[in-house]
């Protein structure tokens, strides 16, 4: 029988010593991947920062941080390989390298500034699933694609083109950041996305797109690692960067830092009826 006195959880948020809060959030968001975050005071005594389900404090206390040392957390995730390609090229300690454990989890750690060790997990099957790698055919290349490139992949997937492809070259040349996958024999593009801003710090990820024959090679994950480092090392504090998708693939954004939010669209369309 349901007991109605029982209260529901709904998430652990391990609260870490350090010694100093900026530089500790500076070191998560840019070496660890973790995009969102909050202070308090100034400067600031406590924080956190978090991805996705995953939340850690921080709170100011020098000679706690120093005894400390050595403690550890672990955090479940999902696309362990990518993850950790990340950390290694952003420069994280990694102290134990990605392995399959004897429980069925694939785990590497690392060591974060303030001496914590840092599990980062994920059930064998999954790991397993991601071990295809890139086509070597295929070569990632930041540029933004050519109109008559733009259209044939638009036209691959069923997208709609622009009502005024007169325009095209001038409005793609406008984006503000473009990468292609090329295949290197034919130099046939089979993929691209694009970044594109209203110039007052939104900028907003759109047409991610692989053509239907290049699909589930890991393409995609490709042009978003590069497009996402460009992010990272480009674009200023507190630029909001968005994309719309569906619910069947917000997974494949999320290992790219990109939250759910809520949010409200309205979709203009021509009436071509006439009267």
């Amino acid at each position: 029988m349901e007991n109605k006195d029982w209260s529901t959880f709904s998430h652990a948020e391990p609260v870490l010593a350090v010694q100093d809060i900026t530089a500790t959030i500076a070191y998560w968001q840019q070496v660890l991947c973790f995009p969102r975050k909050w202070t308090a005071g100034e400067p600031p005594y406590h924080g956190a920062v978090s991805r996705d389900g995953a939340f850690i404090q921080f709170t100011r206390d020098a000679e706690l941080a120093a005894s400390s040392k050595g403690n550890s957390i672990w955090i479940r995730v999902q696309r362990i390989n990518t993850l950790y390609a990340q950390h290694r090229e952003r420069g994280a300690e990694i102290v134990g390298p990605l392995k399959n454990m004897p429980y069925g989890f694939a785990e590497y750690t690392v060591r974060e500034l303030n001496g914590y060790y840092i599990s980062f997990a994920a059930p064998v099957s999954d790991r397993e699933k991601g071990t295809q790698a890139m086509p070597d055919s295929i070569e990632i290349v930041p540029r933004i694609p050519a109109a008559h490139e733009y259209q044939n992949l638009k036209k691959s997937v069923g997208w709609s083109l622009p009502d005024n492809m007169e325009r095209l070259g001038s409005q793609l040349a406008a984006a503000t950041f473009g990468v292609v996958a090329e295949h290197k024999q034919t130099g046939e593009v089979v993929g691209y996305a694009l970044l594109t801003s209203d110039g007052l710090g939104f900028y907003y990820v759109r047409d991610v797109i692989v053509h239907p024959d290049w699909q589930g090679k890991r393409i995609g994950t490709g042009l978003m690692l590069v497009l996402s480092g460009w992010i990272d090392a480009n674009l200023p504090d507190s630029s909001l960067v968005a994309l719309i998708t569906g619910e069947n693939v917000e997974p494949f954004y999320q290992q790219f830092g990109f939250e759910k939010a809520f949010s409200m669209i309205k979709m203009r369309r021509h009436n071509r009826d006439t009267m």
